[in-house]
């Protein structure tokens, strides 16, 4: 019959049957396309199946009878697409590996934008009918989401170097942000009350987007892939309140996927730092600093030439390289897929020590060398690696700094002390491709440079690599 509604059993409609279904395989897409990024060689088959998840999603919330007119959702969907086509296709825009992180941190802010529009439309269409429980989740879904658009704004800002990367600090900081949070709670507590009182709406959404930029100037590079994780916690949390607001199923799992994943990424971090959250977030580790924690002065750096650093490697029974943001910047990871392979020719083994932070996001190492097709079983955790130094011939440094730092073990007053690191120290010999002395994130000192073992071959990353396959290749 025209204009009848088809009907299962339950009262509810086939459609709405149909658009749970959808959302629910979706849901499963996502769980399964999460669990493959834990490894490097699920990853992306596991981001295959995360897309193929939200393309279901998209189809599912274009059946949604609740949609008045399609126009402005197609001109969306092209302009997202072509934006999207733009940025994944490498002969078009190639966003490099070392822009990955600021990538990560804007992508975060256009997500919390779309989440906050959403809630304040909601509140401006039906403010004062709001009930108690809807209006909680918009309020708690516009918090979260301003706080992530400006404090994304802000971590993209620093890594992308607009704005300094140092730490932003002043006297009683802690205790200012702390009151904005609290009045910015209360705020949230009297519109959950008062739907109909605006001031007290538009002043938390305010005092949020403020908090956003004051909770991540106080934070340093070092530290910002920690910010950037917690942010994305942040806006899957805004997304899931988001959901509980709209009666949105999809939404509430996403948004807690999200929200859960990002919040044990950052513990991970923080742990694989030996640092807790409360000295990430107002610590201000990340200022870098030109005081070492200890002087070298006195100390000497060996250099070494590209001949005899090709010479010490080619007869090297066992190779371990550890790669940091120096082969990143350099883009050398190909070159370097060469010179193992000279080396596995010549008889030594060669495998790679991956720091849990290492580079400037988790898997930044791991996704570089597969861009170079290394092989995954020789990509080795810091836990499983780390016991295999002693037995080494060679360990070959690339652009790493603060993960391979001896001061981490041996000195307490250095602010990375207690960190967990690749013992490259302990391996027969050392060399480390590194540009200069600099410091690292940390603004230390690296007393691993002036070990006796360690020779230094200076340079850029990409240009000592293939004068290294140049000399090993002429032995």
């Amino acid at each position: 019959m025209t204009g009848a509604t088809l009907t299962v059993s339950g009262g509810g409609s086939l459609r709405e049957v149909l658009i749970q279904g959808i959302y629910l395989v979706s849901s499963v897409f996502f769980i399964i396309g999460l669990r493959g990024l834990s490894s490097p060689d699920r990853a992306r088959r596991g981001m295959g199946q995360a897309s193929f998840g939200m393309l279901l999603a998209v189809i599912g919330t274009l059946l949604q009878q609740d949609i008045v007119r399609f126009d402005w959702i197609i001109v969306g969907l092209l302009i997202g697409s072509t934006i999207g086509l733009i940025i994944g296709r490498p002969l078009w825009i190639k966003v490099p590996m070392t822009s990955m992180p600021q990538f990560v941190a804007i992508s975060h802010m256009f997500g919390a934008i779309a989440a906050t529009l959403v809630g304040v439309n909601e509140y401006l269409l039906y403010g004062p009918q709001l009930s108690v429980g809807t209006m909680t989740a918009i309020g708690f879904e516009v918090f979260l989401g301003a706080l992530t658009v400006t404090g994304s704004f802000m971590a993209f800002g620093k890594l992308q170097e607009i704005i300094t990367g140092r730490a932003v600090t002043y006297r009683g900081q802690n205790a200012v942000n702390f009151v904005l949070f609290g009045t910015a709670i209360v705020l949230l507590g009297v519109v959950i009350i008062t739907p109909g009182l605006a001031a007290a709406f538009w002043g938390m959404v305010l005092l949020a987007g403020i908090l956003g930029v004051l909770m991540v100037i106080p934070i340093g590079g070092a530290d910002m892939p920690v910010v950037i994780s917690l942010l994305n916690a942040y806006a899957g949390l805004s997304a899931s309140a988001m959901g509980f607001a709209l009666n949105n199923n999809l939404l509430i799992i996403c948004g807690a996927l999200d929200g859960a994943s990002g919040f044990l990424l950052s513990v991970l971090m923080c742990k694989a730092m030996n640092r807790s959250f409360a000295n990430v977030l107002f610590g201000a580790f990340g200022a870098v600093t030109a005081i070492s924690a200890k002087s070298a002065a006195g100390l000497t750096a060996r250099a070494i030439t590209p001949e005899d650093a090709a010479v010490r490697l080619a007869f090297a029974r066992s190779v371990i390289v550890i790669p940091g943001y120096g082969l990143a910047v350099a883009q050398a990871q190909h070159i370097l897929r060469e010179l193992a392979d000279l080396i596995e020719k010549k008889g030594g083994t060669v495998r790679y020590a991956i720091h849990p932070v290492a580079g400037r996001m988790p898997g930044h190492m791991n996704v570089l060398l597969a861009e170079a097709n290394i092989p995954y079983d020789q990509l080795k955790d810091m836990d499983e690696i780390n016991s295999e130094f002693d037995r080494t011939d060679v360990a070959l440094v690339i652009g790493a700094n603060d993960v391979v730092n001896p001061a981490a073990r041996t000195d307490p007053s250095s602010p990375i002390y207690g960190m967990p690191i690749l013992n490259a120290d302990h391996a027969q010999s050392i060399i480390v491709l590194k540009r200069g002395m600099g410091s690292g994130f940390a603004g230390i000192e690296n007393e691993l440079f002036f070990d006796p073992k360690t020779s230094m071959l200076f340079g850029d990353a990409k240009s000592s690599l293939t004068k290294l396959v140049a000399e090993i290749k002429a032995l």
